[in-house]
């Protein structure tokens, strides 16, 4: 009785199939979770797909993708010398290199390996000042550059940004005409593909590819006991008094699942703001709403989710589903674990 996700399948397969035709050069990003669907599935989705390059988050994760896709594994994490080495599949691992003294290192003890020069973009995390790109052709020369990587922000001029490492690229000898992009839209993406006809640039994309049509992904939650409480009942580990008369639904789907866990969230409006502010208020008060809808609405916890069940509490005289049931659970897929995928 499991924390399902259900899919449409025929809708979905379409969804992707035209993300890739109109992506050319397409590296289809499986990292993390695997976006819900789990990092195995969507290797296996990439074969299918035809594409040559599945692009990973850390290096721990490359072994769920190598024995199911036939083609290039990039691992987006930067090398370091301490990063584990996939001599059983290194021709087909590309790592990113955003230092000049790890660029230095990998050309001592492997050269001939495969790499990305990983720019420092204005998102500051990783990568290599633009200033220092000249400096970094010398050592490259050992080494199989397959191109520069840009992981730029979500918000300001991504395009400029793009615009001014391209141009920096065809300004030194770096032995490669690639740039691989995250985070440009598709208008961005045309813009600099047309300004830019002797560089090819191939996008890097996650959650447009695989969660790009919600519609057709049904996470549901099934019903493992149905209790009827009366007010002032006190109820859960905690044993927190019922509110008034209803029923006390045990659903699956817990902290171990990612229900009840929540990532910051951006608040740049005022209304997001004003949203997170009453919704602390009503936290602070021991309510929490609850991502489980039951008879069209979204209800409360009944207390804090439990690692692998929730309590929620449904007001009397609503429908109530059974023992056995399934009910709408609202997730944020990069951060839930189902037990089942279904995909039809």
């Amino acid at each position: 009785m499991p924390l399902t996700l259900r899919v449409d399948g025929e809708p979905w397969r379409a969804h992707l199939r035209t993300v890739v035709e109109s992506h050319p050069g397409i590296v289809p990003v499986a990292k993390g979770n695997g976006y819900g669907f789990g990092i195995a599935k969507l290797a296996r989705r990439a074969d299918w797909l035809g594409v040559d390059t599945v692009a990973v988050g850390m290096y721990e994760e490359a072994p769920q993708v190598l024995p199911r896709f036939a083609g290039d594994v990039l691992v987006m994490t930067p090398w370091r010398p301490e990063s584990p080495w996939p001599s059983e599949a290194a021709r087909r691992t590309i790592h990113t290199l955003g230092r000049s003294e790890d660029l230095q290192t990998l050309a001592d003890r492997h050269p001939g390996s495969r790499v990305v020069v990983e720019g420092l973009t204005t998102m500051t995390r990783h990568g290599l000042p633009r200033q220092e790109l000249a400096a970094a052709v010398s050592t490259t020369r050992a080494l199989r550059v397959e191109g520069v990587a840009l992981h730029l922000p979500m918000a300001g001029d991504r395009l400029a940004e793009a615009e001014e490492w391209c141009a920096k690229l065809t300004s030194v000898d770096l032995a490669t005409t690639t740039v691989f992009v995250s985070h440009l839209d598709d208008t961005e993406l045309r813009a600099l593909i047309s300004r830019w006809p002797s560089l090819t640039v191939r996008p890097r994309i996650g959650t447009d590819l695989w969660l790009g049509n919600r519609g057709v992904l049904h996470p549901v939650a099934t019903v493992l006991e149905v209790h009827q409480v009366r007010r002032g009942q006190r109820v859960g580990y905690r044993q927190r008094s019922v509110p008034r008369d209803g029923w006390l639904l045990v659903l699956c789907g817990g902290t171990a699942h990612g229900i009840g866990l929540e990532a910051p969230t951006a608040g740049v409006t005022v209304r997001s703001r004003g949203i997170a502010l009453a919704k602390g208020g009503l936290e602070s008060a021991g309510f929490a709403l609850s991502p489980f809808t039951v008879d069209g609405r979204r209800r409360w916890f009944a207390e804090p989710p439990q690692m692998q069940v929730s309590m929620v509490f449904v007001p009397a005289r609503r429908a109530v589903p059974a023992v056995g049931d399934e009910v709408p659970v609202d997730v944020r897929f990069t951060t839930t674990t189902f037990d089942t995928v279904h995909i039809s």
